[in-house]
Order: structure tokens, then sequence, then C-alpha cells
């Protein structure tokens, strides 16, 4: 699709490829980074694919929680993925350059894998909203018919909501600098060699931002509240505590989730004077929470736990 984009337009390109040059003012020993970032890499695709394992060969864990936390290891893989390997290439082979096209469909890919891993957050807080709000309905109501239809339906609004990023980005001019001061295809940091006016594009990104993580993390909140309303009706301090210990590893992800992406949009504004920060945290977050995010709900979750042991066929009893 986008081939056709940039063949339709052809006459408005004067340069064939994007350089990504990496973290901004440290090029001279940036590539000492690589080690970190490929041993985060690393530890994401093995932790997240035992978790999915996991999930997949104990009959116990096939319950909605699970499947959404397998859904989530599953999303966060392909984010790392779609970043990761482009990066390593910089740094270990000097694989500096990426054609218009594969820049377009990575710019696509991270909006859709961000936009996915907010909409499974939300899922997650709905089961956890049903589970202590209302316990009796749970069964009837987060059924295996819901998991599939509310995963579809974030798959296609993620799909089809940030297609309209690469798009845009396709049809500005690009005529004389090609070089992106970034480990990776952004949106602001593509458009901002354009050659003409890009406020269209940075419009575009706000109302995405606003419509897509705005709506996700309102409706997160929202539950939240409505579980600690409940809990603090509860008589026994002993159930409060149990019913927000369920919660506690999913509301430390979401807090790291949308803080890092809150500060990241505050130090992009601001144009800060070391450039490399933004760049860095937009790295990280891309990366951290896939490396992190099966490590806590392990050592949280007792049936995971309990799950691993198997898996492992560690002769391991009890909790």
């Amino acid at each position: 699709m986008f081939q056709i984009l940039r063949d339709s337009n052809s006459s408005r390109f004067q340069v064939s490829e994007f350089i990504l040059m990496g973290f901004p003012g440290i090029h001279s020993w940036q590539h000492w980074l690589s080690l970190p970032l490929a041993l985060l890499y690393v530890l994401a695709l093995i932790a997240n694919t035992v978790i999915v394992s996991i999930i997949y060969q104990e009959a116990s864990l096939h319950q909605p929680m699970y499947h959404f936390l397998g859904i989530l290891a599953i999303v966060d893989m392909g984010l790392a993925t779609t970043i990761m390997p482009k990066i390593l290439a910089i740094f270990w082979f000097n694989a500096k350059a990426i054609s218009f096209n594969e820049c377009f469909v990575q710019m696509y890919a991270i909006h859709f894998f961000v936009a996915m891993e907010s909409g499974i957050f939300v899922c997650m807080a709905l089961d956890r909203y049903v589970a202590i709000c209302r316990p009796l309905q749970y069964t009837s109501i987060v059924t295996e018919s819901f998991v599939v239809k509310a995963t579809v339906f974030m798959a296609f609004r993620n799909c089809v909501a940030p297609m309209s990023v690469p798009v845009l980005a396709a049809q500005r001019n690009y005529c004389s600098r090609n070089q992106i001061n970034h480990c990776f295809c952004t949106n602001l940091g593509v458009t901002s060699l354009a050659c003409e006016d890009r406020k269209i594009n940075s419009i575009n990104q706000l109302l995405l931002a606003w419509t897509l993580m705005g709506s996700d993390l309102g409706l997160i909140m929202v539950s939240y509240a409505l579980i600690l309303r409940s809990v603090l009706r509860l008589n026994s301090a002993e159930a409060a505590s149990k019913a927000l210990s369920t919660c506690t590893s999913h509301l430390f992800l979401i807090f790291f989730f949308y803080t890092v992406i809150i500060v990241m949009s505050i130090t992009h504004s601001a144009k800060m004077s070391v450039p490399v920060i933004p760049v860095l945290l937009n790295v990280l977050h891309n990366v951290v929470p896939p490396a992190l995010n099966p490590m806590l709900y392990a050592l949280k979750n007792k049936e995971l736990k309990q799950g691993l042991y198997k898996v492992l066929r560690l002769d391991v009893k009890g909790g």
C-alpha cells in the first residue's frame, strides 16, 4: 500500500531512503548500549514465550484473565521485535539506511502494537472489575466468547485507526534531508524532515493519542475507581487485601506504560537541551515492559508460578 502511495507521488520524493542515526549526541559510543538492549530483547522473547507456553499447556490456566495475559505476551513480543532487530543492526553493522516503505511499515507496526497493548490493559481492567464488583455474574459475563470478541474488536480498532499515521507521512515531500535522529521511524521524527508544513501530521498524532490512549486510560481509571469503591465496602480487611492483591501487578504495569507515554510527550514538546533523553525513553518504553511484564505477573501470581514449576518439571508441592 505504501509503495503505491509513493509511486503515485514519485515526483515529490527527492531522497530515496532515510538514515537512522541512533541516539542523538552520543553517536560515538552508542554501540555500548547494544548489550543491555540485546539482553532486554532476548529476555522479553524468552519470558513471554514461557508465559504463553505455560498458559497453553496448563488446563487450570484456561481462564479469561490468563487468556488476556497470553495475548499481552504475544503483543509484547511483537512490539519489541518491531524495533530491536533494526536497532541492533544499526549498532553492530552500521546498517542505518531504511527504505521509505520499511520506515512507514515500521511506523504503522509500532502504533498498532502500542495501541494493542493499551487495549489489552482495558480488557484486563474490565475482567478485574467484573471479578471483584460482580463476582456472582463473572462466569456468565466474562466467557470465552467475551475474550474472543474483545480481542477481535481491539485488533480491528488498532489495525484501522493508526493507518492514517503512515499514510499522511508518506504524502509529505522529503526533498533534501533524510537523517532521522532516532533509532527507529517515529511519526514526528520522520515528518520533521519534510520540506513542507507538517501540521496535519501533528494534529492527527494528537487526535489519535487522545482517541485511543485517552479513552483506554479513562476506562481503566473508571474500572479501578469502581473496584476501589467495592473493596472499601468489604467488612473484612483480609478480603479487601486479597481482592486488591489480584490487581497490584496489573496496576504497576499500567502505571509504567502510561507514565512513560506522558513523560515522552512532555519531553518532546519541551524540546529538551539533552535530546537523547526522549529518544532513550522511547526505546526503553518499547523494550522494558515486554521484558518485565511476564516476570511481574509470574512473581505475583501463584497459579502461574505453579504452572512454571510443572513446565520445568520441578517437583514442587504447595504454593
